[in-house]
């Protein structure tokens, strides 16, 4: 557990380093919702997307589960486009994720990988992830069939 966390942290500094050219920003800032489900319970809330550089983003989520749990999260994202694909864009990412409840508080890891798209003509931009979990405290754990889904106004 230990080299994987090592080699995920490693692979997220590669990535928001990186002084590449490539264009894959279709928008600065985006507001919106998520949807999160897949094994266990199924969270509501909001999300917003903001790049920091043409191909890093920082992706943040607010939501709601089954019996009252609040999840608080953030990942560090690389993006970069889907060539021949306009506004579609894929991104990797990684970052912390805490969970509240019963006077608990849940820490886990979350890689995510995904598509982006943003419409060309109007300020709506989508999203669709694979978001597994590593929960590190707590009963350490690892959850694999987590999604989420993304609507956002684009500006």
């Amino acid at each position: 557990m230990k080299k994987l966390f090592i080699t995920l942290i490693g692979c997220a500094a590669m990535f928001f380093f990186n002084e590449s050219t490539a264009q894959a920003q279709n928008y600065k800032t985006a507001l919106g919702m998520r949807i999160e489900a897949g094994d266990g319970s199924t969270g509501v809330g909001f999300n917003a997307k903001h790049f920091f550089s043409s191909n890093t983003a920082i992706d943040a989520n607010l939501l709601f589960y089954d019996g009252d749990v609040i999840g608080l999260g953030a990942e560090l994202q690389w993006n970069d486009r889907v060539k021949g694909a306009s506004g579609l864009d894929w991104y990797l990412g990684l970052g912390p994720n805490f969970l509240f409840y019963d006077e608990v508080t849940a820490v886990q890891l979350r890689p995510v990988a995904g598509l982006d798209y943003k419409v060309p003509s109007a300020p709506i931009d989508f999203a669709f992830d694979w978001r597994p979990a590593f929960r590190l405290n707590h009963g350490t754990d690892f959850s694999a069939a987590r999604f989420g889904i993304s609507l956002r106004y684009a500006f």
